[in-house]
């Protein structure tokens, strides 16, 4: 069990393999603790060394590691901060630094470039193969706070930050402790005849604790609202974790598990992990998937489930902007012609199948999602899982989720599934309206994770 007497500091990886990293220091920052810089900068890749150059384009040094550290104000600075629905200005009593052209989302169907700011340190590190790696140091209380900012909005309720808070600083500490002995996996990948079988896990990131990204947790500095309901929910859940057997949980969570969650081996390894088994997303069960008419059935209905909402209002409450461009999600429908779905699968995996004949499902977990997919072409046909693998494979980008049956119509193929995301674990959108009916941030996570109790590390 972790026990620290002090809030640690963690390293997020904000951009990586770069040539060049853009941009602007609110403020003195100590460049490897000695001379200050602000304003506008630029470091580029060159010869085996990053080379800065200050917002005149003047070389300020050059070397592969630069540090500059966030000097405190003597006096608050001004940052421009989203602070209420049309803007404003927040007074901040920190330096902060903005990175331009940030890509988040990363080959998800939101994919896009942001300019990004950010509290704490800002590192900058040249890999092997001549790129850059940016990397912000910030104390891990900070860092939540953007997290659960960024995941889902700053106005959702208050129990469900709270709750979001204690399950996001488990993650990350559970992830931070497996570091400390064994190389924490990147996933898995099983490569046979007419079977490919991936899962991705925690990168084994090297120069850095955690990305910025979904691939870990979304963490947009304070480009999005930290809102006072926000402070209030890591202040008061401050060091507090989700603990089985007293060891800290590696929570999983995502958007909309659509009415079932999953078992933790149908996304990842095959191992058996205690509180993440699947449940309903209600106070009534469901039955677990057993068969393809039961999944047909499932995901062809609306059943009753906390997650199975359209109230565009609390949507708008609750999700960040570029989440509520996804219109459907409880239940959802994708078309492709033949022609392009055979183009999206050649692309995206190198094989040839010729003429797509069948994508038949070879096992589900209780959710309905498929672990194990066969495509059946004239040319070629292969199984491909787990989870993830399949929806990549699937789209230009990625499915919704793996819970899906197919028919072909015509010379088409028809998707329709229920879900968004993995569905292991927290189901975002379930527990925030569990917290508008009244449940606790520890009632919801004991919901969603059978077995665990919540305790204060620090």
């Amino acid at each position: 069990m972790w026990s620290v007497k002090n809030e640690p500091k963690i390293r997020v990886g904000i951009m990586d393999h770069q040539t060049e990293v853009i941009g602007h220091l609110d403020g003195n920052f100590l460049r490897d603790g000695l001379v200050p810089l602000s304003g506008v900068f630029l470091a580029k890749a060159d010869a085996k060394m990053i080379v800065l150059f200050d917002q005149t384009f003047c070389e300020i040094c050059r070397s592969p590691s630069i540090e500059l550290t966030a000097q405190k104000d003597l006096t608050p600075s001004t940052v421009r901060s989203k602070t209420s629905e049309d803007g404003g200005e927040k007074a901040c009593s920190r330096r902060v630094f903005t990175l331009f052209n940030v890509t988040i989302g990363n080959r998800f169907h939101w994919e896009r470039k942001e300019d990004q700011t950010y509290r704490g340190d800002l590192i900058l590190r040249l890999r092997d193969d001549g790129t850059i790696c940016a990397i912000n140091q910030i104390s891990l209380e900070d860092y939540l706070k953007s997290v659960i900012s960024s995941e889902m909005s700053a106005e959702a309720p208050i129990e469900f930050l709270k709750a979001h808070a204690i399950l996001s600083r488990s993650w990350l500490l559970a992830g931070l402790d497996r570091r400390k002995g064994e190389k924490t996996p990147a996933g898995k990948t099983v490569q046979e005849e007419g079977e490919v079988i991936r899962w991705y896990d925690r990168e084994d990131h090297d120069l850095f604790d955690v990305c910025s990204d979904d691939h870990c947790q979304r963490y947009q500095g304070i480009t999005k609202i930290v809102s006072e309901q926000v402070e209030e929910a890591i202040r008061e859940t401050s060091g507090m974790v989700i603990t089985y057997h007293d060891e800290i949980c590696d929570a999983r969570y995502s958007k909309a598990c659509g009415g079932i969650t999953e078992n933790f081996e149908t996304a990842w390894d095959d191992k058996r992990v205690p509180y993440l088994r699947s449940i309903s997303d209600t106070s009534t069960p469901h039955d677990p998937i057993g068969t393809e008419e039961e999944a047909s059935a499932w995901i062809l209905s609306k059943p009753d489930a906390y997650c199975n909402t359209t109230d565009a209002h609390f949507l708008g409450k609750i999700l960040p902007d570029f989440d509520r461009e996804t219109k459907t999600f409880f239940r959802w429908k994708v078309e492709y012609p033949r022609k392009e779905l055979e183009e999206i699968l050649q692309e995206k995996t190198g094989f040839d199948f010729g003429t797509l004949k069948e994508i038949v499902p070879v096992s589900r977990g209780p959710s309905g999602r498929i672990s194990r997919l066969k495509i059946v072409g004239s040319k070629r046909s292969m199984v491909v899982g787990k989870e993830l693998e399949i929806r990549r494979w699937l789209s230009d980008t990625h499915l919704y989720s793996s819970a899906f049956i197919v028919t072909a119509e015509a010379d088409r193929f028809v998707f329709h599934g229920a879900g968004w995301g993995h569905g292991v674990g927290l189901c975002q959108i379930g527990a925030a309206v569990m917290a508008t009916q009244g449940f606790s941030a520890e009632g919801i996570l004991k919901h969603y994770f059978s077995g665990v109790e919540i305790r204060k590390i620090y």
